[in-house]
């Protein structure tokens, strides 16, 4: 991974709302856990049926309020416990709202566990993220030439010593751009590149994975999908991403509205979340070279895009020899 650039010190607001959010859920699921019966007496509602479920929802919250301790810790590079978060108290108002005014099944009592639990932070977690983004996304541009794609090529080479460069000059390469190994649209990817391999490879074209990982944790992913046999490229420094001019995604471009409904999708298809492997914000892209240079390329726009591989492969097949 690269190093980060010379920069402003993070702002002090990041590290102390994100102490204080640890704090408050700590302390409001200890009590809860503790006393489970107590904030219902506080409503004036009914003590709950069963108090143990109303204590695991402590439990739940709390167990946050340690993730947002370690995040203070570093908040630029622990945004993805800060996402979740904001997710949880984006997700629970939705529900409220379903629950209470919708079906009358969660009396409206409950607002004022909603507002400061969940409503408050919405700004400050949102402000967190945006400032996330525009960090990783300078990483873009920390100063360090650019390697060129002659370059790049002739230097990077697969599990057996192969270069792209010998790679290409044998026979048309799909090159495939992953995303971290433990992100849901990398996991997809592997997915649709195992139902569409026989399609590419009877075009005459062979897929390269490139990843961010060490070659024996990608060994160990692609052999889910039966895809460990093929060429696969270790950049762990982004080198050859950067010298394809794929570059971090945009916070619209990795967690907008398009790639929640593309995360959902991938999640139906039986894909889940790993850990994090590599750069959480880079790109994937895919590109068919020959002969060192490049055919045909998709650049994703959104992190959940899907390509066509197996139409890339029939727009670029090779001739077959008389």
């Amino acid at each position: 991974m690269q190093p980060r650039p010379i920069q402003q010190p993070v702002p002090a607001w990041l590290r102390r709302t994100l102490v204080l959010a640890g704090l408050y859920n700590i302390f409001w699921g200890a009590w809860v856990i503790l006393f489970p019966a107590s904030l219902f007496a506080i409503m004036d509602l009914p003590s709950p049926t069963y108090p143990a479920i109303w204590q695991c929802v402590g439990m739940i919250v709390g167990v946050y309020g340690i993730g947002y301790l370690i995040a203070a810790r570093d908040p630029l590079t622990h945004w993805p416990i800060i996402l979740v978060g904001l997710l949880g108290k984006v997700l629970g108002p939705i529900g409220f709202v379903y629950a209470s005014l919708i079906t009358g099944e969660l009396p409206i009592q409950f607002i004022w566990t909603i507002i400061p639990n969940d409503l408050i932070w919405w700004v400050p977690f949102t402000m967190m993220l945006v400032l996330a983004a525009k960090y990783h996304q300078g990483l873009n541009d920390t100063g360090d030439a650019t390697m060129n794609l002659q370059d790049a090529i002739q230097s990077h080479h697969d599990q057996h010593g192969t270069t792209l460069a010998d790679l290409s000059d044998q026979s048309p390469v799909m090159l495939v751009f992953l995303r971290h190994l433990g992100c849901t649209f990398c996991m997809e990817t592997l997915q649709d590149l195992r139902a569409q391999r026989g399609q590419i490879e009877a075009s005459g074209i062979r897929p390269v994975l490139v990843h961010m990982s060490d070659d024996a944790a990608a060994q160990r992913q692609f052999a889910k999908y039966t895809l460990d046999d093929l060429p696969r490229i270790s950049d762990p420094d982004q080198d050859l991403y950067r010298a394809f001019e794929l570059k971090r995604g945009s916070l619209w471009q990795l967690v907008g509205p398009r790639v929640w409904f593309q995360g959902i999708r991938a999640m139906f298809r039986g894909n889940g979340v790993g850990k994090l492997q590599g750069d959480g914000f880079q790109m994937p892209g895919v590109f068919i070279v020959h002969k060192g240079k490049i055919v045909q390329s998709f650049k994703h726009t959104a992190a959940g895009d899907r390509p066509e591989y197996a139409c890339m492969s029939d727009a670029c097949k090779v001739p077959e020899t008389p």
